[in-house]
């Protein structure tokens, strides 16, 4: 059961609920295989992994249409988490780990997302445009930033402006200094009461 995704999300499709249900029993599954996620957490996945990916759809409701690029996923988090929230929009997720890429196609696959798809490399290797690049806890902002610019779309489909959503923790203010006047950074405990959230930010950054 996803109760606490439920909690915050109340108007989940069927579809959507048994797609969140089985990614608790199948990222534990794959994880005794590969390690995508700390061993030590993996009991907490529904709140400190599948919801916390979830933040970024209480900071920006991604308009139909839109396209996304998950920078450095991992074994997919945010992206597949995002994909299942937002069907009707295309996830792009990519890292340089081909066994963590693996992981992340086999669970996108096992679920029925078919608003993916996969990349295995480096940044440099993907020339597409998107609306937004997300991520999670990957590199340094203003890092993420410098090599997406080359990524970021000039066409606009959504409220906010294209750029980089970030998910990161703790005192940020030296890793922003230099972005301070094109990012905003909102706090994650102001969306969900759990306590593993109150260090918890989302940084946003626009790209012009």
């Amino acid at each position: 059961m996803t109760d606490i995704i439920l909690k915050y999300f109340p108007n989940l499709t069927e579809t959507q609920k048994n797609q969140f249900a089985q990614l608790l029993t199948l990222y534990p599954e794959w994880n005794e295989k590969i390690n995508v996620i700390s061993r030590k957490d993996i009991d907490n996945i529904e709140v400190n992994h599948l919801l916390h990916s979830l933040a970024i759809a209480k900071f920006i409701n991604f308009q139909s249409g839109s396209d996304v690029l998950d920078f450095g996923c991992g074994g997919g988090l945010p992206g597949i988490p995002l994909a299942i929230f937002f069907p009707d929009v295309h996830f792009h997720l990519i890292d340089r780990v081909g066994k963590k890429i693996k992981v992340a196609q086999e669970i996108a696959q096992t679920i029925g997302l078919k608003n993916v798809t996969f990349q295995h490399g480096d940044s440099g290797e993907c020339h597409d445009k998107f609306d937004f690049v997300v991520s999670r806890a990957v590199m340094p902002q203003v890092d993420l930033v410098r090599l997406s610019k080359k990524n970021i779309s000039s066409q606009q489909k959504n409220g906010l402006p294209n750029g980089v959503i970030s998910l990161k923790g703790g005192d940020l203010s030296a890793e922003l200094s230099s972005i301070k006047s094109t990012t905003e950074i909102a706090d994650i405990e102001k969306y969900f009461t759990e306590d593993y959230f109150k260090t918890k930010k989302i940084v946003y950054t626009y790209i012009g």
